[in-house]
């Protein structure tokens, strides 16, 4: 059984095959998605008129995305403060949760290009006071004070085997597939129930994270690129390099749901109201910006998404099988994606939505 929170955190350090270096993809998530964000946060001041604004990133992981999200957080601010000729903004308080794993060193010497990059911005402006506080701790548990702000495939004690899958593919069976979902309804609405009691009345929350285009359970863009990963470990496998029993009870604590789903858990929560939602695609590569269907450079684009999966897995993949397979597991999954990507160019489909706590 895979131990969330001892084992899962993204390659730390900001060299070759870190998290750092191939997070791009998700700053260009940061990028499209600043509009919702920006409207949540202007709504909340209306409304609450605070002295303190607590703002939280839940799963921020390392690298320069935390910073970019920060320095958006104390733009808008300033720039709303600016536009209301209020020479004394709000102090802003930043939370930056992840899980214990998390490389919080690297991510802290990291904010401190904060400061330049506001102050360019601005041009001297004067900016909100901000203070930055890390908390290492699984976000499916209480992380703050109230309005201050996957487990393995098992039913009835018994694991079900999802044969030599590590996600949803077209082999999986329906009962498995219901485990997925079910598991997933679970934690969300864990999720809702505890951000629900530490956000104040009026208070916003903005997610983001990767769903299903496709209503078909198995024609998700996780499907594919998971299954890469799934048919390079079964080729080590038959190699003799991972042992067959280890592979049939390793399955990723990840589930990527249709808009209709997510939309029905926050409905029956009761707890939020919806204000805005919105599904959008993004390349596998995070280095292509094109928006045709057309991949230009296979072998490059190959290595980028290998190096990207590998930053984000390489900690679970590790703990379960042992780092020694790592480097030949990668270099087995990179003509697989190559493949994949002379037949289509597959993109990942992100989810963001606004919430308004009832």
């Amino acid at each position: 059984m895979v131990n969330i929170e001892g084992d899962l955190h993204m390659t730390s350090g900001e060299g070759e095959g870190s998290y750092a270096k191939y997070s791009r993809r998700q700053t260009i998530v940061i990028d499209e998605t600043k509009p919702v964000i920006e409207k949540a946060i202007i709504e909340v001041y209306k409304a609450i008129l605070p002295q303190t604004m607590v703002i939280a990133d839940l799963g921020c992981s390392a690298g320069p995305n935390t910073m970019f999200f920060m320095s958006n957080v104390i733009n808008i601010i300033a720039d709303h403060c600016s536009k209301l000729d209020e020479h004394d903004p709000i102090e802003l308080q930043f939370f930056l949760n992840d899980l214990p794993g998390n490389d919080f060193n690297q991510l802290f010497r990291s904010l401190e290009k904060i400061k330049t990059s506001t102050t360019m911005y601005h041009k001297g402006d004067s900016l909100p006071s901000y203070y930055i506080s890390g908390l290492p701790k699984s976000y499916y548990s209480r992380l703050f004070p109230r309005q201050s702000v996957p487990v393995g495939l098992e039913a009835g004690g018994k694991s079900l085997s999802n044969m030599d899958n590590i996600y949803i593919s077209s082999t999986t069976t329906p009962l498995v597939v219901k485990l997925f979902q079910e598991q997933f309804r679970k934690d969300f609405s864990l999720f809702l129930k505890l951000r629900h009691e530490e956000l104040v009345n009026d208070g916003h929350m903005v997610l983001i994270f990767f769903g299903r285009k496709d209503e078909d359970v198995y024609n998700g863009s996780l499907s594919h690129i998971l299954g890469c990963v799934a048919k390079s470990l079964e080729s080590l496998v038959c190699k003799g390099l991972v042992n067959k029993e280890k592979l049939e009870s390793f399955n990723l604590p990840v589930y990527g749901p249709s808009d209709d789903e997510v939309m029905e858990i926050v409905m029956e929560s009761h707890m939020f109201d919806l204000v805005h939602m919105k599904l959008f695609e993004a390349n596998w590569d995070p280095y292509d910006d094109s928006v045709d269907d057309v991949v230009h450079d296979i072998a490059n684009s190959s290595q980028n998404i290998t190096m990207g999966i590998r930053s984000v897995l390489e900690s679970l993949i590790a703990s379960h099988f042992g780092e020694s397979i790592l480097d030949v597991l990668f270099q087995e999954f990179r003509p697989l994606v190559a493949q994949h990507l002379e037949r289509e160019k597959t993109k990942y489909a992100v989810i963001v939505m606004s919430l308004k706590k009832i």
